[in-house]
């Protein structure tokens, strides 16, 4: 079998879902830099719009015209789900559809598209079962990372280690990839549908003691806008992490995290 048809092989029941808000202006630079390879081979590029309010839709449906696009489908929420909503209606289409494998590649173009391959490579080969893409472990302050994101992203992870017994550079990166397998065997839908979704499938994932690996992956802070309210987002990765941590050890009952772990 040839590299090319081993490479389609691998990559064709793999999606690349974009979550999508008010990306008008960055989406034409994600699809430009996926690459081809991956682009050409995979199952299909799955863009939730958000319900933004720009013209979002318009720019992923005329990239769909476009030779070599023809895999994107587009779904528009009429209205906002959250952040951890697109997600998990992402997922759930991706298993409806019996996909292996989805990659998470945010609309805003600060993950390059270019190392989507890369963090592909250990779910492909069953080395793991989630693998993301770390910021820390490279020099995110030279990547344009503003120092107040710098430190909470320290400050949130230390605690987060410390009560959860791991050893992970960041648990705040939003590019990642899934395998559906593993996917399945948690109850995402149950999470919260704001932005520390991403906090709590890592905390189920760990809880039930499924593979996750880090990659090393490059800063890029542009002009892009960012909706994200850095400190009820900081309060909430907190909330659902103590309160985890005390309900494992059976020091204070919640009955959030008792739903989402039986």
């Amino acid at each position: 079998m040839s590299n090319i048809e081993n490479k389609e092989k691998l990559y064709n029941s793999f999606v690349i879902y974009i979550p999508a808000y008010n990306a008008a202006l960055t989406l034409p630079k994600v699809f430009e830099r996926i690459p081809v390879s991956l682009r050409n081979y995979c199952k299909e590029i799955l863009v939730i719009d958000n319900c933004s309010a720009d013209n979002t839709s318009e720019v992923t449906l005329s990239y769909k015209q476009k030779p070599g696009f023809e895999k994107i489908r587009l779904i528009r929420n009429e209205k906002n789900l959250g952040y951890g909503g697109s997600q998990k209606l992402a997922y759930s289409e991706c298993i409806k559809n019996e996909c292996k494998g989805v990659i998470m590649l945010h609309g805003d173009a600060q993950y390059a598209p270019e190392l989507a391959e890369m963090l592909l490579e250990p779910i492909i080969c069953d080395e793991a079962d989630m693998v993301f893409g770390s910021r820390m472990t490279g020099s995110p302050l030279a990547g344009g990372m503003p120092i107040h994101r710098y430190l909470g992203n320290r400050f949130l992870t230390k605690i987060q280690n410390l009560l959860l017994n791991t050893n992970i550079s960041e648990f705040h990166s939003g590019y990642r990839v899934f395998s559906l397998n593993a996917l399945k065997k948690v109850p995402f839908y149950k999470l919260s549908s704001d932005y520390h979704f991403d906090t709590e499938i890592l905390i189920l994932f760990l809880h039930n003691n499924l593979r996750i690996v880090e990659r090393p992956i490059p800063t890029h802070y542009g002009d892009e806008e960012c909706y994200v309210n850095i400190w009820k987002y900081g309060l909430d990765v907190l909330v659902s992490t103590i309160t985890y941590y005390l309900h494992k050890k059976k020091i204070r009952y919640s009955e959030r995290w008792a739903i989402r772990l039986n």
